[in-house]
């Protein structure tokens, strides 16, 4: 009798059977604010309770009978380490970290409350009930049916994550589509992304995520270490990542990076393949490291799927300090072209990342809140390439000897100007709280003195640009002005050069080198014209920019200045509207407005019908649009369906203009 008391017996036990348990997933979806999941299972949000009904062969007997639920996650369940948790509901009065009580007892069904830990391990946990005698357990076998998930909480002030705002709430958690920012600081575009954590499928393949991250169970309650180790987990650096880079323009096999409107498909598909690299996307590389808008998109879908609020966030005129100075190194050569050889620092055009919301439980309560991550960085980070979390506060405050990465972040934003414009992470250029987080700074170690200090030149010049179309003539104008009372003569050389997003340059464009200028005015004007077909256009690859640089050398007081400006060439704009649209089969009639400098493939889906002696259909027709004139696809041809000849229907034809 000793032995069969440790064993978990099958058969039945002093009478009392489990028949059944009830998830009561509809109900309590709602009340946790899950039912946005598109998933039949039940989801649940920390330190929140969740009831279900057991339904017993007999009456529950609470002073009799000892029942225990126990949850259990990952391969080798510990009740050590979070993942075996017992909730006793009969005479056994014993609860752990998870609180469990008898709600209701009518007839042969008990309403069983449970409240997972506010600091619990999220994921998919199993569910089992156990009646336990003098003679052994009973247990239940596996049911997929009564397994759960177990979220983040943002409604609970217990929780790491909280939130006290519900405005907050629905945007940074619930709210499944955005806008991603990008251009450059002069000209801001934006593209429309769906984030779609709520989708079918989405919330299994984010765990699976960090399962093929092997994330440790144990640090799945911690929302700081899951944001630390989601920032690498992503990337590719540290294994096959997510997606394929591809910068070919040949997309067969896969989907073009640019086709991409969302997350739900691309993240479906990678497991769908069990894990392999989705094709395709364009990250952007230097130094043989990737970058990505996709990458962070699919961190942002990570967080809030498991419940941590989140954000995207763009930095415009982003600073890349590889050398950890916290100064960013352009570097010139004696003919005052910039020269990539020598420069580790770069500065991009724009960079994302991304902030996520949460109690730091490793620092002073002042530094909670919003905190930097970011999936695509380019330096590793205890041996992985990952970024974050990092205190937005402390960063504001330059206070830089706090996890994680933050010498690396406040480099990227403390030169900002047009402040605020996304996020309240950066300081206004050369207000006082910018100055003294710079003092921090560097009273926290980082050195002042790499560079002697720069002479006053007397003369001051600014690179204008207008935003152009691509294909247009570009007109740069050089604006100097004396700022001192005696005459300054400055010899100017402007460099030209075709530019990644990322500052990393792709061709050198001509050298402009304006006659020297003796300043007797306050101020001078010099403009450039550059012809587009001959001296930019042929040079232009993917996301290309421009990238000019003035180097000026006054010579009364031999002093250098320079400055710098990037031009995006905005692509033609294309309006698509149908006007008429035909019931039968898909038929209708587009009409393309707007100038276009290349060709528009508009796949429009056909549904492909039974025929009697016509040629065969294909499943999609594909239009080809290279200009701006209406197009008519419906084609006059009527063909009889082989089930009822007295109907007809319009077949669209496959037709290139």
């Amino acid at each position: 009798f000793l032995k069969a008391s440790l064993l978990f017996l099958e058969t039945k036990a002093a009478g009392l059977s489990v028949l059944s348990v009830d998830m009561h997933v509809t109900e309590i979806k709602k009340d946790h604010n899950t039912d946005k999941y598109k998933c039949s299972t039940l989801i649940v949000r920390r330190n929140k309770e969740f009831t279900t009904i057991i339904k017993l062969d007999r009456a529950f007997n609470a002073e009799q009978d000892d029942v225990q639920m126990e949850f259990l996650i990952g391969s080798s369940p510990d009740d050590n380490k979070g993942t075996y948790i017992t909730v006793s509901i009969g005479k056994r009065k014993h609860n752990g970290h998870w609180k469990g009580r008898v709600v209701e007892i009518q007839g042969n069904g008990v309403t069983v409350g449970i409240t997972p830990d506010a600091s619990c391990i999220i994921g998919r946990f199993r569910t089992f009930v156990t009646v336990v005698t003098d003679f052994g357990k009973q247990r239940t076998q596996r049911n997929p049916d009564t397994d759960f998930y177990v979220l983040f909480n943002p409604w609970d002030p217990a929780d790491q994550v909280y939130m006290d705002k519900e405005e907050d709430r629905q945007e940074y958690v619930l709210n499944d589509v955005g806008t991603i920012y990008n251009g450059e600081f002069n000209n801001i575009t934006s593209r429309s992304w769906n984030f779609g954590q709520f989708e079918e499928g989405v919330l299994d393949t984010c765990l699976m995520v960090m399962d093929a991250g092997k994330v440790p169970l144990l640090f799945r309650g911690n929302a700081t270490e899951v944001v630390r180790q989601g920032s690498a987990m992503v990337n590719a650096q540290n294994d096959d990542g997510l997606m394929v880079g591809n910068w070919s323009g040949d997309y067969s096999g896969g989907t073009a990076p640019t086709a991409w409107t969302g997350s739900p498909k691309i993240l479906l598909k990678y497991a769908k393949d069990s894990g392999l690299p989705v094709c395709f996307a364009q990250c952007w590389y230097g130094d043989d490291t990737f970058y990505g808008v996709s990458i962070l998109n699919f961190l942002h879908d990570i967080m809030c799927c498991l419940g941590i609020p989140a954000w995207v966030i763009t930095n415009f005129f982003s600073a890349h300090d590889n050398t950890g100075n916290l100064k960013t190194d352009i570097v010139l050569d004696d003919d005052g072209k910039v020269d990539p050889s020598r420069m580790r620092d770069l500065v991009w055009n724009y960079h994302c990342w991304n902030e996520v919301y949460m109690k730091r439980l490793d620092l002073p309560e002042k530094y909670s809140g919003w905190q930097v991550v970011d999936s695509t960085p380019q330096e590793t980070s205890d041996g992985l390439y990952r970024c974050g979390p990092m205190s937005v506060n402390a960063i504001k405050e330059g206070e830089l000897s706090y996890p994680f990465d933050a010498k690396f972040v406040f480099a990227e934003v403390r030169r900002v100007e047009n402040a605020n414009i996304l996020t309240s992470t950066f300081l206004t250029l050369g207000s006082l709280k910018e100055r003294e987080a710079m003092q921090m700074a560097e009273h926290r170690g980082v050195s002042t003195k790499d560079y002697l200090p720069l002479t006053e030149a007397g003369v001051d010049f600014e690179l204008q640009a207008d935003t152009i179309k691509m294909g247009d003539n570009l007109k740069l104008t050089l604006n100097i002005k004396n700022q001192t009372s005696q005459t300054c003569t400055l010899s100017a050389i402007i460099t030209g050069c075709v530019v990644y997003y990322t500052g990393v340059t792709s061709t050198t464009l001509q050298l402009w080198k304006p006659q020297r200028v003796s300043q007797t005015q306050v101020s001078v004007k010099l403009l450039i014209i550059l012809r587009s077909t001959l001296e930019y256009m042929p040079y232009l690859v993917e996301q290309s920019n421009l990238l000019f640089v003035v180097y000026g050398h006054v010579e009364e007081n031999d002093a250098s200045l320079s400055t710098m400006r990037v031009v995006t060439l905005s692509l033609p704009e294309l309006a698509i509207k149908c006007v008429r649209v035909c019931i039968l089969y898909g038929s209708c009639l587009a009409v393309a407005e707007g100038g276009l400098h290349m060709n528009l493939a508009l796949p429009l889906e056909v549904r492909k019908p039974a025929l009697r002696s016509l040629p065969s259909l294909s499943e999609s027709s594909l239009l080809q649009l290279s200009s701006s004139e209406e197009v008519d696809v419906v084609s006059n041809d009527v063909y009889e369906i082989e089930d009822s000849p007295s109907q007809s229907f319009a077949y669209e034809k496959h037709t290139a203009f």
